[in-house]
């Protein structure tokens, strides 16, 4: 037998590893695949992440806690188109979860996925990179980076993708990006509106409503909107509006349409077009109530323009939103009581508004359940009343200015602020202005005045002043405690409600009452605060401020040491002396209650008696009839009390003619406790009779000056030299009044040694009185002096103008000085 032979082995390389197949069921083994350098295995474990990570989002969070997100942002740049492909796939998915962009804001993997949308690559990473960019660019973050990584210009290139996911994830990420308004510029610059549009063709709806709402958005640029006419986008828009099966569309396109509509070349090319007879016809015949409001809200849009207005009238506007407030729908009415606010600033539609009774049915919807249309319609009532009294007075006929005062109320700001508007402007009228005040408006204004918001600041102040014009509306303001807030506003650090404001105090300062309870709030100094500041100052504080002044002369002359001719002194004057500016002036009142001291005298006149009440035996109880009370001194009395003053006497028509009337003797009887009040100054009285009887019939100008120089310098104890002024001792004679009448306040006709001060203030009030006009100022060191102004005798051409003189009233009585003449100068200086 033979031997067998044994059979060799095959040979075999001892470097190759034979293939292994593994089957993996855990997402942490496929993770750890990811770091093979096998490109077979990494596209199967980036395959399997990405089955995985589309099965819910926790599956996603688990994938991002196992650290699969570092690795595959590296794998999307493969060089193995597979491998590439699948992790943008993975990650395309896992960009989705909230967890996962945070993580991957720390990888700067935008610049990566952008170069997926190049054309090189396939429509499965187009569809997954774009699907990535679309999930980050919600986040601010995100879309700078893909601004400034030039994203833009492949994601618009990709809007003409033949792949519907492409298009779809590639509209929908410039829709993110372009919700951030500088990035709206950009794609028309790179000439992203022809795919846009084209999109709108699309049998994807949610295609269509992605490249819709992309360009309402970017239409808002104006660039855009020259853009979009450049390239038809109108005939799309306007085609898809007149197309029913395109309803889902209609409001998207009315929303373009209103956008475009701020330019008034889209206006003219619409008008061309026919568009605005299509949109108008849409309103009236469309059965979608938002479709509807989206209508009216272009029309309002394109209402903004005065030229569009013009047209729209022309096209009969007012009669299609009349018509459409007759809808139950909310939004509709809101939208319409817009419009109707928007286009009633052509005057011609406000009265076709009238013509039509538009005004009652937005009346009524002033009693809406809905804030915004309650809002709306007090906007309409707002444009229509616009210097338009009849629309005013149709608002009264159908009862609206209760409802608007009611509203003055309402939780809803925005329809106080115009309610607040309306009534400013019906105010005007004065029958409406009394209607609108016996329905409790000022009390509710007053409300308003409280508020922190600065519309409704505005609109009411704007409405106190109009409404305060009126005497009765001026004490039911004081009655309600509105003067207080009122004052507070002037520190206001807005313009505008400083300004109303101030002018809202004008307006109460022609009450004097309502006047000095202004200045007890404060109004003087806070005014003279403001009108002394450069950036804070307007024309309404300074009116209102010489409102205030002008209202009280004894203010004015304290505060400011100077009355014009035109200021007026009545009885009830007094001079308490310069007060600073800033500090409070005191009342005739307050003075009264002081002790007598020092310091200077305050000087008062009261020609006429106060009521008198003489209680009698009853068999001769007798009341005289009441004489007339002065303003003023009823005024110095009102800061303590609001019970009439009255004063104990005599009211014997024969103590008139004695010389001696001013001593009354008071009256035992007397048994009510009387508030104090100014005693009358017959001495003065008698002044003011002799001045009358001596000086008015006098025929020159120049000699009643003179004469009544003459009477003032004798009644002030005469003629004194300059040299011996120092003898005159009226220091002493006042300080005897003060003594003799137990009081600070001295009558100035009690006062037989008057000084400068003294005796101009004597010819200042003896001047009103007799109807010579002069000026008083108040120098120092005891100085004053009256201005006066002579016109010399006409000249050979025409007249001279009028000059100022100072009289003399101390030295040389009735001595005119030229103002700026040195001898002027020395009178009214030491």
């Amino acid at each position: 037998m033979g031997k067998k032979v044994k059979k060799e082995a095959e040979p075999f390389s001892k470097d190759v590893f034979d293939p292994l197949p593994i089957e993996s069921k855990t997402a942490a083994t496929a993770v750890l695949m990811l770091s093979s350098p096998e490109e077979e295995v990494l596209a199967k474990a980036c395959e399997a992440i990405h089955k995985f990570a589309e099965k819910g989002d926790e599956n996603k969070t688990s994938l991002m806690c196992l650290g699969a997100i570092e690795p595959l942002s590296r794998l999307i740049s493969h060089e193995d188109k597979t491998v590439r492909r699948n992790a943008v796939m993975a990650l395309g998915v896992m960009a989705s979860n909230n967890d996962v962009k945070k993580c991957l804001k720390k990888l700067d993997v935008i610049p990566a996925v952008i170069s997926k949308l190049s054309p090189e690559e396939n429509v499965v990473v187009h569809e997954f990179a774009t699907l990535c960019l679309t999930s980050l660019s919600v986040d601010f973050c995100y879309k700078v980076q893909i601004f400034e990584h030039k994203g833009f210009e492949p994601l618009i290139q990709l809007l003409s993708s033949p792949d519907p996911d492409v298009k779809k994830n590639s509209v929908e990420c410039i829709f993110n990006l372009v919700q951030d308004f500088q990035n709206r510029a950009v794609v028309q610059q790179l000439n992203g509106l022809p795919p846009l549009l084209e999109l709108l063709r699309s049998e994807f709806p949610v295609i269509q409503q992605l490249a819709l709402r992309t360009i309402e958005n970017i239409t808002t640029d104006s660039e855009t909107r020259v853009a979009f006419r450049n390239v038809q986008g109108f005939d799309r828009i306007l085609e898809i509006l007149g197309t029913k099966e395109f309803s889902d569309l209609h409001e998207g396109a009315l929303k373009v349409i209103s956008n475009c509509l701020e330019d008034s070349e889209s206006m003219q090319l619409i008008q061309t077009m026919g568009g605005l007879e299509q949109l108008l016809q849409f309103v009236g015949t469309s059965t979608l109530p938002e479709a509807q409001a989206n209508a009216v809200k272009a029309i309002a849009r394109m209402a903004q323009s005065g030229e569009n207005r013009k047209i729209l009238h022309e096209r009969n506007v007012e009669k299609t939103l009349t018509d459409l407030l007759m809808q139950e729908n909310e939004s509709v009415r809101t939208a319409v009581c817009q419009a109707v606010a928007t286009v009633s600033k052509n005057l011609s539609s406000r009265d076709t508004f009238r013509s039509l009774d538009a005004i009652k049915p937005i009346v009524q919807l002033l009693n809406s359940e809905g804030s915004e249309l309650r809002m709306a319609a007090a906007e309409a009532l707002s444009g229509l009343t616009n210097d338009n009294n009849l629309n005013a007075y149709a608002i009264h006929d159908a009862e609206g200015d209760k409802l608007l005062v009611q509203q003055l109320r309402d939780s809803c700001m925005g329809a106080a602020v115009y309610a607040a508007s309306v009534l400013t402007n019906m105010a005007s009228q004065e029958e409406l202005r009394r209607s609108i005040l016996a329905h409790e408006a000022m009390p509710a204004l007053v409300e308003l005045l409280h508020s922190t918001d600065n519309n409704i600041l505005i609109s009411a102040t704007q409405a106190v002043a109009s409404l305060a014009c009126d005497a009765e509306a001026r004490m039911e303001l004081r009655n309600v405690g509105g003067l207080s807030p009122l004052v507070q506003l002037l520190k206001s650090i807005n313009a505008e409600i400083r300004r109303n404001a101030s002018w809202a105090i004008s307006v109460c300062a022609n009450d004097e009452i309502t006047a000095l309870e202004l200045c007890n709030a404060g109004a003087l100094e806070i005014l003279q605060e403001i009108n002394l500041s450069p950036n804070r100052n307007n024309k309404f504080s300074e009116l209102a401020l010489q409102k205030l002044l002008d209202s009280n002369l004894s203010l004015k002359y304290s505060l400011t040491g100077h009355l014009s001719a035109s200021d007026i002194t009545t009885d009830g004057f007094y001079d308490p002396g310069q007060i600073r500016m800033g500090h409070q002036v005191p009342t005739l009142d307050e003075i009264s209650k002081q002790v007598v001291n020092k310091h200077r005298a305050t000087i008062a006149v009261n020609g006429k008696p106060l009521d008198q009440f003489i209680i009698k035996e009853p068999d001769d109880c007798k009341q005289d009839s009441p004489t007339e009370t002065t303003a003023s001194s009823v005024l110095s009395s009102k800061r303590s009390s609001k019970t009439p003053s009255k004063m104990k006497g005599k009211g014997n028509k024969e103590d008139e003619k004695r010389k001696d009337e001013d001593e009354y003797k008071p009256q035992p009887e007397m048994v009510v406790d009387e508030a104090w009040s100014l005693p009358y100054d017959a001495a003065f009285h008698n002044l003011v009779k002799e001045a009358v009887e001596s000086i008015s019939p006098l025929q020159d100008v120049v000699k009643m000056y003179t004469a009544l120089a003459m009477l003032v310098c004798d009644a002030m104890g005469g003629q004194v030299e300059q040299e011996k002024l120092h003898d005159f001792l009226w220091e002493l004679h006042i300080s005897e009044l003060k003594f003799e009448a137990c009081s600070n306040i001295v009558l100035i006709g009690k006062i037989k040694k008057g000084t400068y001060f003294h005796r101009a203030l004597l010819y200042k009030v003896l001047a009103d009185r007799i109807g010579l006009s002069c000026s008083l100022i108040r120098g120092e060191y005891n100085r004053a002096w009256n201005e006066i102004f002579i016109t010399s005798p006409k000249k050979t051409y025409g007249y001279s103008q009028p000059e100022c003189y100072i009289i003399d009233l101390m030295h040389q009585p009735g001595n005119l000085m030229k103002s700026n003449s040195p001898a002027a100068l020395a009178y009214h200086t030491i």
